[in-house]
């Protein structure tokens, strides 16, 4: 990868009508010629503390990591490869799962909300608003007008993170369908993989085309200048951990943040703690 080539430009999705189908899975879009994954964790690591530090000096940049994709598609597997390469101070991961009682009987961005990381933090959103958009949508779970108006309503949201110091990084992760059949049957050929296995993935894996059309609208009608989509090719995993990560390191070093310097007396505290003679 040239030192001036930009993965967020080359998997940024562009503005007007979109087809998932469009975007190929198994691509590598400036792929490393060799295995860089480590140093640019470290990256990423010195990054994640220096934003975290700069919070303790009053800094209020933070930084939304928002992971859709289609069951399989991996986003636990990045949380793992590329999010575990950051220390556990100053990174907040959430998987949204069923709406509860208790989140169903406020509005969809109620939960949300609720976790939404604090100044300094990377947060990680396993899953997120958008289901509201998409498995909502799918199983007709509300009616048409009140899941079209959402779109509008999250984009207005996106902004308002924005315009409150959030970088919002939102990306969708491409597994083909074929690949996700593959990687479906290898977790059923294991038993140490059974407990990974949902009879419901099948269920919804039938309802694929459903869910591309959803995904659609989604990376059509969501994907604004303020908080704009990638696409992530999710067929080879060893790419995908190594694409999102690079995502992060870009954000990161484009937020290029920077330990605060304390007003501190430095000779004098060294002269005390100087051994006693």
């Amino acid at each position: 990868m040239s030192k001036d080539a930009s993965l967020r430009d080359a998997l940024r999705v562009p503005h007007g009508p979109i087809s998932v189908a469009g975007f190929d899975a198994g691509a590598k879009p400036l792929a490393p010629k060799s295995k860089r994954l480590e140093h640019d964790l470290e990256q990423m690591a010195d990054l994640q503390e220096r934003l975290w530090a700069e919070s303790t000096g009053g800094g209020r940049r933070r930084v939304l990591l928002v992971l859709q994709g289609m069951d399989t598609a991996g986003k636990g597997g990045v949380v793992t490869h590329a999010i575990g390469a950051f220390g556990p101070i100053g990174v907040q991961y959430t998987a949204f799962k069923k709406p509860t009682e208790e989140e169903r009987a406020h509005d969809f961005l109620w939960r949300i909300r609720e976790r939404l990381p604090g100044a300094g933090m990377i947060g990680v959103f396993d899953r997120s608003h958008y289901e509201d958009v998409l498995v909502v949508r799918v199983h007709d779970l509300v009616p048409k007008a009140e899941w079209e108006a959402r779109y509008d309503v999250i984009n207005a949201f996106e902004q308002e993170l924005v315009d409150g110091g959030t970088t919002v990084l939102k990306v969708f992760l491409h597994v083909s369908y074929d690949v996700q059949r593959e990687r479906l049957l290898r977790r059923l050929a294991r038993p140490d993989k059974h407990w990974k296995f949902n009879p419901a993935d099948v269920d919804e894996r039938a309802r694929w085309d459903d869910y591309m059309a959803a995904y659609d609208a989604v990376l059509e009608r969501t994907n604004t200048d303020a908080a704009p989509w990638y696409v992530v090719p999710a067929d080879h995993k060893t790419y995908r951990n190594w694409a999102v990560a690079e995502l992060l390191r870009e954000t990161l070093a484009e937020l290029d943040p920077h330990y605060p310097q304390p007003d501190l007396d430095v000779e004098s505290l060294r002269a005390r703690l100087a051994p006693p003679h």
